[in-house]
């Protein structure tokens, strides 16, 4: 009887954690820049509602992707790992093998990851231990393309990975067009219905006996930038100064930033209208920094698929009614893989063992740690078409893809070290005073330079990181 009793009180006491935890909505943009919304600075785009979640949350300053492409941020968000560590830091690819490039260069990068492994614990495994319902909608891109391009793979796709509910839909994505796009919209203020939005809205609409996890992951503003909202093209075109580098593409890409920013809308929404709304975490997030042909990073240097901060340091944004102070602004670095215990913790488990730290959601405005590292590792040549012809430096706001090489980076307190593999060459930046990153000290701080190449290194040997090689 003793026993019995023992497990009843076990019961009431886990329903009564189960029920003080809080939803978790994770909104999972897709190569958004640091500098592209108006809450950041952004002149000319309009983000609403994104920009709302600012006002009724925490805007993050120093916030990182953890790597400047794709698949490899995924991958490392899921699983609370750097890329270093997974050997996962590159997009996937229909087929294995090695880069091709159509280029003369000094090393060979690694042979491509195809599939996040099964073997790996997802937030969402580590979440449903902890009584989560989970779900995932929009984009995985951690699978071996199936039958098309971003398919999700019947072995590795999100319910192989702990996604109790999945459903696979682009929405209204340009993905879906191929050649023949949709009607235009003339009609100031409507926006196309989004499937993939849809459903997100109505898995948070529904009834749930438990707290649940929900990840939107949202193609947008991915490339192909296109775009069915005349209206919108017209007010960009009225909007953005003539003469302005590239103007076309950044009137495109204009529209195509507030339509995402109308889907985010959507699901506040939803959240909002539904009972749970204060008792829900809200998290905005880009899997890496903005594309250099649609959007300027500047003030940062760089862009996608490189380590300056241009290519890393991303938005982000948290609402969670009754914690998160409202309007405040976070210096506290965040990096990708701190997310995996930062959701964990507020679901009581803050034991798990990963390479991030747990985010304090309830005192984000006083500072963190000067000494903590952050680190980044990318070994492989990027564009894989048109190297050669690609501009061989790396500047602000140039609207240039620019050759990347294999390179590492040590972020600790106001420091960041470059390391390029190509000739075990280092530049050394100090944040605090030169965000741009246009002045190198490693020749200036000798010792500062060795001690953070030094410690690189040794975290890349200590995660069995996976190296580009001599040809």
């Amino acid at each position: 009887m003793k026993q019995v009793a023992a497990w009843i009180v076990w019961c009431l006491m886990a329903g009564t954690a189960l029920a003080e935890s809080p939803n978790i909505v994770f909104i999972l943009v897709d190569d958004l820049g640091w500098s592209d919304l108006a809450c950041y600075g952004q002149p000319w785009h309009r983000t609403p509602n994104i920009d709302q979640i600012a006002k009724q949350g925490v805007q993050f300053t120093d916030a990182y992707a953890s790597a400047p492409i794709c698949s490899a941020s995924r991958a490392s968000i899921l699983t609370g790992k750097t890329t270093a560590r997974l050997g996962f830091e590159f997009v996937t690819k229909n087929t294995p093998g090695h880069q091709a490039i159509d280029g003369p260069t000094l090393l060979k990068a690694p042979p491509y990851t195809m599939n996040l492994p099964l073997e790996e614990e997802t937030i969402a495994e580590l979440l449903s231990t902890e009584g989560y319902e989970t779900a995932f909608f929009g984009k995985w891109h951690l699978n071996q393309h199936y039958r098309r391009y971003l398919g999700w793979s019947p072995t590795h796709g999100p319910q192989q990975q702990g996604f109790q509910f999945a459903e696979e839909d682009f929405g209204a994505h340009p993905y879906v067009w191929k050649k023949t796009p949709p009607p235009s919209i003339d009609q100031e203020g409507e926006f196309p219905d989004d499937s993939m939005v849809d459903r997100v809205c109505k898995y948070i609409r529904r009834d749930h006996d438990r707290p649940f996890f929900v990840m939107a992951s949202s193609f947008y503003v991915h490339t192909p930038v296109r775009n069915q909202t005349a209206w919108l093209l017209d007010y960009y075109d009225a909007t953005i100064p003539t003469g302005e580098v590239n103007r076309t593409k950044r009137i495109e890409y204009a529209a195509f930033l507030e339509t995402l920013d109308h889907h985010v809308g959507q699901i506040m929404k939803a959240v909002d209208e539904s009972d749970q709304a204060d008792n829900t975490l809200v998290v905005f997030f880009s899997d890496n920094g903005g594309h250099p042909e649609y959007t300027t990073n500047a003030p940062l240097r760089g862009s996608k698929w490189n380590l300056y901060e241009g290519g890393i340091r991303i938005p982000m944004l948290a609402r969670w009614p009754g914690k998160i102070t409202p309007g405040i602004t976070s210096r506290q670095p965040v990096v990708g893989y701190d997310l995996l215990s930062g959701f964990l913790s507020v679901a009581g488990n803050t034991n798990i063992a990963t390479d991030g730290a747990a985010i304090a959601w309830e005192s984000l405005e006083s500072e963190s740690s000067a000494d903590r590292d952050l680190l980044w590792h990318f070994p492989y040549y990027h564009p894989e078409t048109g190297y050669a012809a690609a501009s061989q430096s790396i500047g602000i706001g140039d609207f240039e893809v620019s050759q990347t090489r294999p390179q590492s980076a040590l972020r600790s307190g106001r420091y960041k070290l470059l390391w390029f593999a190509e000739d075990d060459r280092c530049e050394l930046y100090d944040l605090q005073n030169d965000l741009g990153e246009q002045h190198d000290l490693s020749h200036d701080l000798p010792e500062k330079t060795a001690t953070l190449k030094a410690r690189l290194k040794e975290m890349l040997r200590e995660q069995h990181a996976r190296l580009a090689t001599p040809r």
